[in-house]
């Protein structure tokens, strides 16, 4: 069972690594304006969607599971009038992802199977909870780029 254990862990851990990389990499080409700005009329700037990995990671994970304390203010992460810059903002989500990292690391056997409860989640265990934030954070990977792809275009259109 310890070493499910250590694979669990790796596995979950080298995800979660793999997925704030690439958050990053899709981040890098952007201004700090087209961080904050959408190149569509609808959905979420790659910012916004930035802060919700970083209050969604904080807080079930961070809050729920390791105790640290943090309070979500989830609408903020949509609308917050005065976001940070581009590089404030992503570090906040780089320390976001370490306590994850740390989290998953110290969790022991029995600690995966140990009942859960935040809200605005069914997840009954940690094992589900991360796994459900491993999950929301591939959907809104999947949204970054779509955003990033629409930036790249009207680059692209304006150097024609």
């Amino acid at each position: 069972m310890l070493e499910l254990d250590k694979t669990l862990a790796s596995v979950l851990a080298d995800r979660c690594t793999a997925n704030a990389a690439r958050v990053r990499e899709l981040a890098a080409p952007l201004t700090n304006t087209q961080f904050w700005q959408k190149p569509f009329p609808y959905g979420n700037s790659f910012g916004h969607l930035v802060l919700h990995l970083t209050g969604n990671l904080n807080y079930y994970i961070g809050a729920q599971i390791a105790s640290t304390g943090y309070v979500r203010d989830r609408p903020r992460e949509f609308n917050d009038p005065n976001p940070p810059s581009k590089d404030e903002a992503l570090k906040r989500f780089d320390d976001a992802v370490n306590v994850v990292l740390k989290t998953i690391r110290s969790q022991s056997p029995e600690d995966w199977s140990a009942e859960y409860s935040g809200a605005g989640t069914d997840a009954k265990n940690r094992l589900e909870m991360v796994v459900q934030c491993a999950a929301h954070m591939q959907h809104h990977i999947g949204q970054m780029i779509y955003l990033a792809y629409g930036w790249q275009r009207q680059s692209d259109m304006k150097s024609t």
